[in-house]
């Protein structure tokens, strides 16, 4: 029988759990060392007892950098099968966490056919959910009805939960000291927002903090702390509302590692590229080091319809400084719930970004692939090069929709290809060009 209840509590027991192991082979990392991190909350865990299905991933210090995908239907969008066949591009391309953010209806069977079917982990914002699930008002929920909904997403088997703690009077008020552009753009945040201020009562999840962290911690919940007062444009950026919610993060972190809840801290948000390096730091002076969850960062705010890019390199210069989950953006962004062409567009971008930034921290085995696809392209093993590419359906493609008639060579150079033709040389053949 099991005498703990938390990958946390384990770790500080000594013991090293299956997930561990399984993290700690994933990682190239031993169980001990993988199990000091746990116990110290510099790595999360997050695993449901009730995820089944899951293949355990490790966030934090010298994880691999992971990428989150989120889908879910909205009021406007309520087609369950096609966010479905999202799961599935999500599963297929590697993402490493799914974000189920529905917001219409009765979401109970959507989510836990997801965590049934997923090895991903799952994680959801009650907050979204509690007007459904609930089928009351906002102004009507009361603080007990939230605690309902994150003990139903808990029982369901969800690994990890955004929620909203830090927005409480003190970072209202620095909020509504300092006037933004864009005010508040997390869903999450506003609705929190709109309560407080219509109920004039403090922030449910920052006043149950305690009973919410009982709750996380009898099923293994992971909290991801979220930042409602996240820049939502460059110019509101590291900004008094942001920093005061950082401190007030940092100090919710101590609290769930006391009572043995793994903890993530999530970030901006629309970010300047010469912001992101300071602010990466920032966060894990504040927070203890806890593993860092960044959305984007979105490093310039004219590219709708492009923002999978301006998010890929906001999230390759976050995670190359310090964070250790990226959330997928996709070019949908800012626009419409994203489709499964777009899904596939925002996997792929957070992947090159959280691959470039490993190699950069000098992750174990990081380069190895990259090495392999520049041996392939020394000997111009077209078949070799598309089985290592991130996106290899695409590579295949692009090279055939023009083949060449040296397949030797592409269409872009063709005789005159610089790899073919040094090759030649080396190898003390003639270059004939024209032959």
């Amino acid at each position: 029988m099991n005498t703990y209840k938390t990958q946390m509590e384990a770790a500080r027991k000594g013991i090293i759990t299956p997930q561990m192991e399984t993290v700690a082979q994933k990682e190239y990392i031993s169980a001990e060392e993988l199990r000091s991190y746990v116990a110290t909350g510099e790595v999360a865990i997050p695993c449901n007892k009730n995820h089944k299905s899951i293949s355990p991933e490790g966030i934090g210090t010298k994880m691999r950098t992971k990428i989150n995908v989120n889908l879910g239907v909205s009021g406007d969008c309520r087609n369950y099968e096609s966010e479905m066949l999202k799961v599935d591009t999500a599963i297929k391309y590697g993402a490493e966490a799914i974000m189920d953010l529905s917001n219409y209806g009765k979401t109970n069977d959507f989510r836990r056919k997801l965590i049934e079917k997923s090895p991903a982990m799952i994680g959801t914002v009650p907050m979204y959910d509690a007007i459904g699930y609930l089928e009351k008002e906002l102004y009507d929920i009361t603080a007990q009805d939230f605690l309902k909904v994150v003990k139903a997403h808990a029982e369901d088997g969800v690994d990890f939960m955004t929620i909203h703690a830090g927005i409480n009077k003190r970072t209202v008020e620095a909020f509504m000291r300092d006037k933004r552009k864009m005010n508040i753009v997390s869903r999450g945040g506003s609705l929190l927002f709109a309560w407080m201020m219509t109920t004039g009562n403090e922030n449910p999840f920052y006043e149950y903090y305690d009973d919410v962290l009982d709750i996380l911690y009898e099923y293994d919940v992971t909290i991801s702390l979220g930042d409602a007062l996240r820049p939502g444009c460059i110019d509101d950026s590291t900004d008094a509302g942001q920093i005061s919610e950082l401190i007030e993060l940092g100090h919710l972190t101590k609290r769930a590692w006391e009572k043995n809840v793994q903890v993530m801290v999530e970030g901006p948000g629309h970010m300047a590229i010469n912001e992101i390096a300071a602010n990466m730091k920032l966060q894990k002076r504040l927070c203890h080091n806890a593993p860092f969850y960044v959305l984007g960062p979105i490093v310039t705010d004219i590219a709708p319809g492009y923002d999978h890019i301006t998010s890929a390199i906001g999230g390759a210069i976050a995670a190359s400084s310090g964070a250790d989950f990226l959330c997928y953006v996709t070019p949908a962004e800012h626009l419409r719930l994203p489709d499964a062409d777009d899904v596939k567009e925002g996997i792929i971008a957070s992947k090159i970004a959280a691959h470039a930034a490993d190699i950069a921290k000098n992750i174990p085995h990081a380069r190895e692939i990259d090495n392999r696809m520049s041996d392939a392209r020394h000997r111009i093993d077209w078949e070799e090069m598309f089985s290592l590419a991130i996106d290899g359906e695409k590579a295949r493609k692009y090279f055939e929709s023009t083949p060449p008639s040296d397949r030797h060579t592409c269409s872009m150079c063709g005789k005159m290809c610089a790899v073919k033709t040094t090759n030649m040389i080396l190898d003390g053949k003639k270059a004939d060009l024209c032959g």
